[in-house]
């Protein structure tokens, strides 16, 4: 069984868009801008044979806010300049009570099963409740990044951090010390 660190992809991966306290995803490339020292990080973790999986909801898209084609180009871009192995998208929204949809396991569980990943030996690194409580629900160990947003934050994760570049340095802290 293979392990992974997956990862939400706004506010971990990229920088999200704050709007009154509150993170928004970019809604095209010209918006995107990947988190300063988190490819080095990833780079890391690559090492150490971790798969990279983004798990992300973008209900922008069932909400009309942005296209699906828009969040696809920003994907591939990501794909192309950091070590990510696959992206798994949500574009539903919560009244479409789909399993795909954080804080549901569903795309968690999928990635598991297409790259043989052992969910206890993997985290699951988020800037939001649902982000959290998906890991939980997965069976992964949890790290939540605390960017104090105006909302809920998560019970019971694993890790609290400031920055996911910190959030990855816990990772590989932890695997120097199991190796």
């Amino acid at each position: 069984m293979n392990k992974c660190v997956f990862l939400d992809r706004d506010g971990i991966i990229n920088e999200s868009i704050i709007i009154n306290n509150k993170p928004v995803a970019p809604n095209n490339l010209s918006e995107l801008r990947i988190i300063k020292g988190i490819k080095e990080q990833l780079i890391k973790l690559k090492e150490f044979k971790y798969y990279l999986i983004v798990i992300t909801n973008q209900p922008d898209v069932a909400r009309n806010l942005t296209s699906m084609s828009s969040v696809k180009e920003i994907n591939n871009s990501i794909l192309n300049q950091l070590p990510i192995d696959d992206i798994y998208v949500c574009f539903h929204d919560d009244s479409d009570n789909c399993d795909c949809r954080k804080p549901k396991p569903g795309n968690i569980i999928k990635a598991s099963d297409d790259y043989s990943i052992d969910l206890s030996a993997s985290y699951m690194i988020g800037d939001r409740w649902k982000d959290v409580e998906a890991g939980i629900n997965a069976g992964t160990r949890t790290i939540f990044v605390d960017y104090n947003y105006d909302e809920l934050k998560p019970k019971n994760c694993t890790y609290y951090t400031k920055s996911p570049v910190e959030a990855l340095e816990i990772v590989l802290k932890e695997t120097y010390e199991n190796n």
